[in-house]
């Protein structure tokens, strides 16, 4: 049975709501610990330094700061991402010119979800700008930028709408962009090419849950190697404009290259890589599981 593009499109972007969830679930620690010495690396000596702070300072419930918008985040970027995946692979196939149904290469898949990214920035960059700022609430306060912190979503929310209006949860944008796009690049070519080196000339959809996850944990890591300090820039704007104006992404950059030295740029990378691997390892499996069970009920109608 042939699937329209409608209830395939809505399959990818089930099946991508899926993958976000469980990346949400898996890393959410670790994306607090890369936000936290991202913004603020002279607070904290290391991973190890960092948790331990946290923990004795807010408790366990602070590796979960921002757990409701990052949710909110990974799941309404994954949907948009995958669901647009299909459509520009669609786009690649008829740029090439090769029937509908033919597998993309490795390279033209990294390309399909490099276009799809753009998309789903859209959607990210509010949702992860609220994210942000409740991860870095504390030490906002303990460096005093701001005297009152806010520590719920909607006191966040409702503080960028009086302060910025509705264009201030696109702050970052175009850092957030200059992240995706070629960063997507890399995650989809990095799980293309390793699904690709373990199916050993099998088709990839015989591929198991143990050559998923590491897969999927390749593709996570390549992206975050690719484009780690346009994050680190990102982080900062969308963080530190809570305490007034701030500069945007090319002043960002400068400023903490000139201050703190190019190393500043890479503050945080060790809990993003170990996140990325286990994060994305886990929306891999998720995505690819979910999509092959929906595939196979409209399949038996």
């Amino acid at each position: 049975m042939r699937i329209n593009s409608a209830i395939q499109a809505a399959i990818d972007l089930t099946a991508g709501a899926a993958g976000g969830t469980a990346c949400v679930v898996t890393g959410q620690p670790f994306d607090t610990a890369k936000v936290k010495m991202q913004t603020f690396p002279n607070m904290y000596r290391g991973i190890v330094d960092c948790f331990v702070k946290t923990y004795k300072q807010v408790g366990f419930r602070g590796f979960y700061k921002g757990t409701t918008p990052a949710l909110v985040a990974n799941i309404a970027e994954n949907s948009v991402l995958f669901m647009c995946y299909g459509f520009c692979q669609q786009i690649v196939r008829r740029i090439v010119g090769v029937e509908r149904k033919t597998k993309l290469s490795d390279l033209q898949n990294a390309a399909a979800g490099s276009f799809a990214s753009a998309f789903a920035t859209l959607v990210l960059c509010p949702t992860e700008l609220v994210k942000c700022r409740l991860q870095a609430m504390h030490e906002m306060q303990l460096s005093g930028k701001i005297i009152q912190g806010h520590n719920t979503v909607w006191s966040v929310v409702k503080g960028v709408i009086q302060k910025d209006g509705p264009l201030g949860f696109y702050r970052g944008l175009s850092s957030t962009l200059l992240r995706e796009v070629p960063g997507y690049f890399f995650f989809f070519g990095g799980y293309e090419l390793s699904r690709t080196f373990f199916a050993s000339g099998r088709s990839k959809d015989e591929l198991g849950p143990i050559p998923l996850l590491l897969s999927g944990g390749f593709g996570g890591s390549c992206l975050w190697i690719a484009v780690y300090p346009v994050d680190c820039v990102k982080s900062r704007i969308q963080v530190l404009s809570m305490a007034g104006k701030q500069a945007g992404f090319m002043g960002t950059f400068v400023t903490v290259v000139r201050t703190e030295g190019v190393l500043a740029l890479y503050s945080g990378l060790k809990p993003t890589m170990i996140r990325a691997f286990l994060a994305n390892g886990a929306l891999f499996l998720a995505y690819e599981y979910s999509r092959k069970l929906m595939m196979k009920q409209m399949d038996s109608y």
